[in-house]
């Protein structure tokens, strides 16, 4: 199976390289994702569900990073085993180019092969499969790295939210001031509320 495509992301080259080298964007972004951990300088194990045709499965596996330019280019080596599914193995080649000073051309070129149940559905399912999966992830990632952009760093779904939440801690010491202050001629009586405040924020 061979796999060309290439893709305008709205965001700087830097921007679009550092999302490419993020697990945490990756694993949001890669349809049926479970997991992306280091394993070794450049290398990280996978864990994905992920369905071809009639076929579904649970893959682990293992991809590594090689012939590294920043910001420029890598290449991925890629191989993973699903059980009865069968298994997939092959490599990438990831290129990205300024499109202007906020947009980046991303162009991969990718071969695979298949085995076991997989490689006896036909290529057209295998191919339309991976053409499917390969659209949702740059559909998701281009929508990542743009609201990454556009937002602070951290990129929180709703910026009200996170401002109420930063200010939550705030609002309870102030509340537990004036609880201090309303039952200040008992001071066992405000020690003992403080207490059960501060019990009932750390449960919250």
């Amino acid at each position: 199976m061979e796999l060309t495509e290439t893709h305008t992301l709205p965001v700087s080259q830097r921007r679009t390289w550092d999302a490419l080298n993020d697990t945490e964007v990756l694993r949001a972004c890669i349809p049926g994702c479970e997991s992306i951990d280091p394993d070794g300088e450049n290398a990280y194990l996978v864990a994905l569900s992920a369905a071809v045709g009639p076929v579904k499965a649970r893959f682990k596996g293992r991809m590594q990073l090689t012939d590294i330019d920043a910001p420029n280019a890598y290449n991925i080596v890629f191989e993973g085993q699903g059980g009865a599914a069968g298994f997939a193995k092959g490599n990438a080649r990831v290129v990205l180019e300024a499109d202007g000073d906020e947009a980046t051309k991303l162009s991969y070129t990718a071969s695979a092969q298949v085995g076991g149940k997989l490689a006896q559905i036909g290529s057209r399912l295998v191919d339309g499969a991976a053409r499917k999966i390969a659209g949702e992830f740059f559909k998701r990632f281009g929508a990542q790295v743009a609201g990454e952009g556009a937002g602070a760093g951290g990129g929180a779904a709703n910026p009200a939210e996170d401002s109420a939440a930063t200010a939550t801690p705030q609002t309870a010491e102030h509340n537990t001031e004036s609880t201090d202050a309303a039952d200040g001629e008992s001071g066992g009586d405000a020690t003992k509320r403080k207490k059960s405040w501060t019990a009932w924020i750390s449960k919250s």
